[in-house]
């Protein structure tokens, strides 16, 4: 490395963000800079570890992957970085990464958590690095189009425009094939434009300045088409050579408890596109979106589309707002069970929650919760929720299940409840018309590293493939099955 002691000089160090009273006024991005020198001491922070499992993406120790499942080449871009050659490390960030500037911003970094360095100090700001050196990039110029020089003649249709159909076609169209991407929505982008809000990756500056580089590399985009609905799936597999299913797993989990058709109970997602859709066709002028102005406001489930539904009812003007977790609270510090390289299941205050106790005073999450009923009043409006608390004890099958406790019912007032708690597998539509098997958890059945269907000629990828998962793993799978599909039509591949 290029400062072989610089994990001893320099402390990790993340820059600034806008304070919670200030960005909570707005939907912009929040995250402030470092200066380049700042950046060049986080880079040679990154250890001649030997061994980088930051970048392993496989698992160990258990199911879930450490590292990157991307391969990112975490310490060749910390070591270009820290010798200020800043175009070099861009190149190194593109071998493995489509969109940088995505993961960069709404990745949780499993690469931080398998740090070497992390095993005693603070680990390297793998995730900010990243995202400094694409955003360099895009400054500076050296993000450009890049046009196939010569084309295969082969067509692929790729069905949902999220960060697995997107990594996929930017790769097919760069193998030389002409690549038509379908979404329902009226925008390009899937989760990445209206899954996740605005002040976390903004669609105009960051989404859709990607989007019209693959526009201007010939990936050609059909928004405001259902494929199943408005257009046929069969008509794919007569038109195209090959057809990618990339539309996610977008089949919320419900909670179909007494009171659910109250008005006042939504999901979250349909609570957070709509808020964007009206942010971008009408900076919120138009009205139409669910708003949490002046309302109480409980969250049912954690995770990051919890944590997105706190901030975007703190940015409304909740009255105030309460998020429910039947788990337990997680450890301040890892426990023996969670040891590193896994990623570390501990205590954090992401930006919504930290939002919200600026204002209220609290984390505004309470623990091992669970929602017994809803109640309205006369006109059908939610009103209030009855709660109880529970714990976890053994079942039958060995399997703990949350039990309620006795005497610890509670009711809260509540105008606004949002149901943030996960989601079941893809939409049944397309998978059905072509035929597609299913696997156990209802998701197209498809080995992962191959990517095809039982069906010939049609692959799957992402959460339609694997279930709801992280952003980096889309890309991940997307980018994979663009190597499969070009490999079945041209009998070989170049991709990685």
């Amino acid at each position: 490395m290029g400062k072989p002691t610089g994990f001893l000089e320099f402390d990790r160090e993340l820059p600034a963000d806008r304070s919670p009273e200030e960005r909570v006024k707005d939907w912009d991005e929040f995250h402030l800079h470092l200066t380049d020198e700042k950046l060049r001491q986080q880079g040679g922070r990154c250890m001649d570890c030997g061994v980088p499992f930051c970048h392993t993406g496989v698992p160990i120790g258990g199911p879930a992957a450490a590292g990157c499942p991307l391969n990112n080449l975490i310490p060749d871009w910390n070591d270009l970085v820290y010798r200020g050659l800043w175009k070099e490390a861009l190149g190194r960030l593109h071998k493995t990464n489509n969109f940088p500037e995505f993961t960069g911003r709404v990745c949780p970094a499993p690469c931080e958590g398998s740090c070497v360095l992390g095993l005693n100090e603070p680990p390297v700001t793998i995730k900010n690095m990243e995202v400094s050196i694409i955003d360099r990039g895009w400054d500076e110029g050296w993000v450009t189009a890049e046009v196939p020089e010569k084309r295969t003649g082969k067509r692929v249709a790729v069905v949902g425009s999220g960060p697995s159909g997107l990594s996929c076609a930017a790769q097919l169209n760069r193998a030389g094939h002409q690549v038509t991407v379908y979404e329902r929505a009226d925008r390009i982008g899937g989760l990445l434009m209206y899954g996740i809000p605005n002040m976390k990756l903004d669609k105009k500056k960051v989404v859709q300045r990607r989007i019209d580089q693959m526009a201007a590399e010939g990936v050609e985009f059909v928004t405001n088409t259902e494929i199943g609905k408005d257009l046929p799936a069969g008509d794919l597999q007569s038109q195209f050579d090959a057809t990618v299913l990339c539309g996610g797993a977008t089949k919320p989990r419900d909670l179909p408890i007494e009171g659910r058709d109250l008005n006042g109970v939504h999901f979250a997602m349909d609570f957070l596109r709509a808020n964007t859709k009206s942010l971008l066709d009408s900076n919120h002028e138009d009205g139409n979106y669910i708003s949490a102005k002046d309302k109480d406001v409980i969250v049912i489930g954690g995770g990051d589309t919890g944590t997105d539904c706190v901030g975007t009812s703190m940015r409304h003007g909740c009255k105030s707002i309460t998020q429910f977790e039947i788990m337990e609270r997680p450890p301040d510090t890892r426990l023996d069970g969670n040891p590193w390289p896994q990623w570390p299941r501990v205590y954090l205050l992401d930006y919504g929650q930290e939002e919200a106790k600026h204002r209220f005073g609290d984390d505004p999450r309470t623990y091992l919760i669970s929602t017994a009923k809803f109640v309205g009043d006369d006109g059908g409006n939610l009103k209030e929720l009855h709660t109880a608390r529970v714990e976890w004890v053994p079942g039958d099958n060995g399997r703990p299940f949350p039990k309620p406790v006795e005497g610890s019912e509670k009711i809260y007032p509540a105008d606004l409840v949002l149901l943030a708690m996960g989601f079941l597998g893809p939409e049944d539509p397309v998978l059905e018309q072509l035929g597609v098997e299913r696997d156990e958890r209802s998701n197209a059945k498809a080995d992962y590293g191959k990517y095809a269907t039982n069906v010939e000629g049609v692959f799957s990828a992402g959460d339609m493939r694997r279930g709801q998962s992280l952003v980096v793993w889309a890309i991940h799978e997307g980018r994979e099955a663009a190597r499969e599909v070009d490999r079945y039509l041209m009998g070989t591949t170049d991709l990685p």
